[in-house]
Formats: C-alpha cells, structure tokens, sequence
C-alpha cells in the first residue's frame, strides 16, 4: 500500500487499532489493480500465457516448449517480486480446469458437473430464481447457438414491470427446456487456429442476432471456435 493509502484501510480490534501495509482484495479497486499488475508482468507472453487475477494458465504445443514458456512466466514473476503456492500449481497437464471450463487439447468445453446442476434444475417460481438459472447458463452461453434468442422469455421475466412471483408459461417453459437441451448436447469448441481460414456465419433470430466463427477440418466438417449471440433490446427491434 502507499503510505498515504494505508490510512484507509484502518480497522479495530480489542488488541488495538491497525492498518494494512499490502492491498487487501477487499478494496473496491483492488482487483482491477492487481489485474493490471498481472497484465504488466506478463506483457510479452501473451502468446503463450493468460491471467485471471491471480489464475495463470501456461499453454503450449509440447512438453518441450511448455517447459521452456514455464520458466520465462517464472521468470517474469520472481523479477516483479511476486510468489507462487507450488501446492496450487498444476504442471504439464493435459487438460486444465480454467474459470469453470476444461480446457486442453485444443479444445474448450464446459464442466460436466455444472451441465448436470443446469439439467436438474427445476422451474423457477420467483425472479431471483430466474435470474440465477439465466446466470449459470449464461456463464456458457459461448458454446450455445442463439442462446440469447432462446432465453428471451426467460429475460423478460425479470423486468422491473414485472412482479417477484413470475407467471410460468407455455413459452417460459419451452425456453427452460430448450436451454436444458441445448446444455446437454453444447458444442466442444475447437481452439482458434491462425493458420487456418476463418468461417464466419450470421444469423438474426427474431429476438435476437448471432454469429458462428468456426474452421473447416481435413473431413470437410466445420468446427465451431466460438458462438457470439445477444438479444435485441426493445428499441432494436422491428
């Protein structure tokens, strides 16, 4: 902490009165501020490593290379004076668990776990209830196709103007059942190959607007690298 901020971290305690000497992630700014830390630390490693706050991910073709990336990242954190829990790493690994995804061969997908909570949710009865089924599919709405048209009815359940106890209907129902269906069955998505040609395909749903991104493998088939959708807000629409 600077020596003029450290004032305003002050706390009491039956012991006595005291004030913290590093940033406490508890600070409003705090997290954005270790982020940029983090950004300036690794600035030049992008190619081969990402961050989250303080989840690191190291990714690379072979073993070889990786462990050569791993110790440039090593490297780039002991220089800037940081530390790492070697308890928490995990090194060399296939497949990673990253921010609720699997993530490793050249593929995304999301945990089976979470799908499994998503699949045995039951109907909602109140808007927070709502918005928390809305939340967690839409933490995986990049792997579902026009999730933002599908989940429409969902969405309007939580306007303002609506009341706390929703009125379950015929559409709501459809929309909970078709984004159950749709998380069940969510595409793996391939990682973005530079080498590649891109494929870029559009839709505009009723409700709503989306976009394919996808390659083309040696069978011909298109594989999607990721799925881009929203909903049209009222003024949007026709």
């Amino acid at each position: 902490m600077a020596p003029g901020a450290k004032e305003k971290t002050a706390f009491s305690t039956p012991d006595g009165h005291y004030q913290f000497t590093v940033m406490l992630f508890g600070l409003k700014n705090a997290p954005a501020t270790f982020q940029r830390l983090v950004n300036q630390v690794l600035a030049g490693l992008e190619y081969f490593s990402v961050a989250y706050l303080d989840d690191i991910a190291v990714f690379s073709s072979n073993l070889q290379v990786h462990l050569v990336h791993l110790k440039k990242v090593l490297q780039a954190l002991q220089a800037a004076g940081l530390s790492i829990k070697a308890s928490n790493c995990q090194i060399g690994q296939g497949t990673v668990v990253y921010l609720g995804q699997l993530v490793g061969g050249g593929q995304v997908q999301p945990l089976q776990p979470k799908i499994q909570t998503i699949l045995d949710w039951v109907a909602p009865k109140t808007q927070t209830q709502v918005r928390a089924f809305r939340g967690l599919t839409g933490y995986y709405r990049r792997f579902v196709k026009d999730y933002g048209s599908i989940v429409t009815p969902l969405t309007e359940l939580t306007s303002k103007r609506m009341p706390k106890k929703v009125n379950w209907t015929v559409d709501c129902q459809k929309a909970f059942d078709t984004l159950k269906q749709a998380m069940c069955t969510a595409h793996v998505l391939k990682a973005p190959d530079y080498s590649k040609q891109f494929i870029v395909q559009t839709d505009t749903p009723e409700h709503g607007i989306g976009a394919v991104l996808s390659h083309r493998n040696d069978d011909g088939l298109d594989q999607p690298v990721a799925f881009i959708n929203r909903r049209l807000r009222p003024r949007e629409q026709c």
